[in-house]
């Protein structure tokens, strides 16, 4: 390993928008792409209904993608602005940003993903120098181009008791596991809090379960669950990923409100524990990250199906509503210095492969590849 001594701390700021489109969060750390050695401000601009709309209607890899992606683009610099403002931080004291864009489509068995949002324009609106597009290189090298949040949370967890699982819950749920020996293993578990949102979305006009409280009211249909968790997607050998909508069509429910609630809640914690199979050895203790550890139905369900401590990352002094967007700044760090974005244990790719497109601000008209 390289003499950490030497090496040049930046101050980066990540950018993430989930699939759930809340907005957009940004969030400063300093890192020298081995080690996380200092925390920044974050916050969350949330989006308005129009854009939020206009980007929803991308998914699938369809639709206006060129004005989405204008708009994606100027939410995510307008996010930046008002963190800089907020904080008194002038640009010149960001040396770069990590802007993941948005997700619209992601299917690793075919060998595609799409993320819309313009790094070189990111670059003019901001005048920061940006890395973006984490996952081509990934998916050119065999890999499933997700989670890509793991050698982040490997660096977070340097001083933590090992086994360690990390489960991020957003729209579809990953598990990083980190080893005592330095035995990194990543995929993505099934179904996160997109079909809990889609559900109540569809029945009751809710963006989400708020608190858990109508999955509390109702009962799990273990009958469906275990159905799920016979597909072969959870007998798969990991590394491995998922789209969002990749489990839609099993997941049309003929149940009541408050039960379908309640199924979707506990197939997320069930998903998980069927991962356990592929592990290495049992976690020790689950840190769980995402806007699924807000659930707390979801948190009961996954104590209940684990068996082991589970508990929100803050519990470890860690930021769970900007993880990953320092995840993304970190991985900006390591693009420019060469490292690896990804493993073999953490998306199947063939090879430790770096990735990331470079645009220097003061000649972001063209942008270049690293």
């Amino acid at each position: 390993m390289a003499n950490n001594a030497k090496r040049r701390v930046w101050r980066a700021l990540g950018l993430m928008s989930g699939t759930s489109l809340d907005g957009v969060d940004a969030a400063l750390i300093e890192t020298d792409g081995e080690r996380v050695h200092g925390f920044g401000p974050w916050l969350t601009r949330p989006y308005d209904a129009a854009t939020r709309e206009l980007i929803r209607s991308t998914f699938g890899d369809k639709g206006p993608i060129a004005l989405a992606e204008r708009a994606l683009t100027e939410a995510h610099a307008a996010a930046i602005e008002k963190l800089l403002a907020e904080h008194s931080i002038a640009r010149r004291e960001v040396d770069l940003i990590g802007f993941h864009g948005q997700t619209i489509d992601h299917r690793p068995d075919l060998g595609r993903t799409r993320q819309i949002g313009d790094g070189g324009l990111l670059a003019r609106l901001t005048g920061i120098d940006v890395v973006n597009d984490f996952r081509s290189a990934d998916m050119r090298a065999g890999g499933q181009g997700a989670p890509l949040a793991p050698l982040y949370h490997a660096a977070l967890a340097a001083g933590l008791e090992k086994p360690l699982a990390v489960l991020n819950i957003g729209g579809v749920a990953n598990v990083t596991w980190i080893g005592s020996d330095d035995g990194l293993l990543a995929f993505d578990t099934g179904p996160g809090g997109a079909p809990i949102d889609d559900w109540m979305l569809r029945h009751t006009g809710k963006a989400f379960d708020r608190d858990g409280e109508t999955a509390a009211r109702g009962q799990a249909d273990r009958s469906v669950i275990d159905r799920i968790l016979k597909l072969d997607y959870y007998r798969k050998i990991p590394p491995k990923a998922l789209d969002r909508n990749a489990f839609s069509d099993d997941l049309k429910l003929d149940l009541s409100l408050e039960d379908g609630a309640a199924t979707l809640t506990v197939l997320t914690a069930a998903a998980a524990a069927a991962g356990l199979r592929h592990l290495p050895k049992p976690p020790r203790r689950w840190l769980v990250t995402g806007g699924g550890r807000h659930n707390p139905s979801l948190m009961a369900a996954l104590r209940r199906e684990l068996g082991v401590p589970v508990d929100p990352v803050e519990a470890v002094g860690w930021r769970g509503d900007a993880l990953e967007a320092e995840a993304f700044a970190f991985l900006a760090v390591r693009s420019r210095l060469g490292l690896p974005l990804s493993l073999p244990g953490t998306t199947g790719v063939s090879r430790p492969t770096t990735g990331g497109a470079f645009h220097p601000a003061a000649r972001s008209e063209q942008g270049s590849s690293r």
